[in-house]
């Protein structure tokens, strides 16, 4: 049950949105054990100077094609399996829309099935 927020500066296109989130959850589904119709997402487009990189940090270099992805998750995954997710991601997001692995940040946080409600103000 991951929630997905991505940020990327405004400007892509819509078709690149489409895409760029379609590809996200095809890597979950893919990788990280996600079933298919588990499809939760935001996107955040933001202007200039409302997201804020370090273009070397840990890799680089980045550009203003700069997308960070937050995977929030309802259960732990191996080390194993967040590898092979930051892989498909990479892979698949170079494909399509296009974007240089190094301009892909993930972060992933994990909680418990006590934190989530899908509705009816019932935890699952």
């Amino acid at each position: 049950m991951p929630f997905v927020r991505i940020s990327l500066l405004r400007g892509r296109s819509p078709d690149d949105l489409a895409i760029l989130a379609d590809n996200v959850h095809r890597a979950l589904v893919e990788a990280f054990v996600v079933p298919r119709d588990d499809r939760f997402q935001i996107i955040h487009q933001l202007e200039p100077g409302e997201l804020i990189y370090n273009r070397d940090y840990l890799g680089g270099p980045r550009s203003n094609d700069f997308v960070l992805i937050h995977v929030t998750a309802g259960k732990p995954r191996s080390r194993a399996t967040r590898q092979a997710l930051y892989r498909r991601l990479t892979a698949l997001l170079a494909d399509a829309p296009g974007i240089n692995p190094e301009d892909v940040m993930v972060v992933i946080s994990t909680t418990g099935s006590e934190d989530w409600s899908f509705g009816g103000g019932v935890c699952r």
